[in-house]
C-alpha cells in the first residue's frame, strides 16, 4: 500500500514513486530519507526526484 511522501520514515529502505493519472511511477532500486532530501540506499548518491509516495522496500518483490 502506498504511503504520502510526507509520512515517510528517515533512514530505511523505501520505494519511491510519481503517482500520476496512469498510476504509481516506482523507482526499481530502493531508497533512504535523510535531512537533504533523498538517497541511494547502495551507493548514497543524492537521487534527484520530487516523489509523492512511499512504501517499504520489499527485495523479493523488486527482482526482475
Amino acid at each position: 500500500m502506498w504511503q504520502p511522501i510526507s509520512t515517510a520514515p528517515f533512514d530505511r529502505d523505501l520505494e519511491l514513486a510519481v503517482m500520476d493519472r496512469d498510476g504509481p511511477h516506482a523507482l526499481v532500486f530502493p531508497c533512504k530519507r535523510v535531512l537533504t532530501g533523498w538517497i541511494k540506499s547502495a551507493t548514497k548518491e543524492r537521487v534527484g526526484i520530487s516523489p509523492s509516495h512511499w512504501r517499504i522496500w520489499e527485495p523479493a518483490n523488486n527482482e526482475f
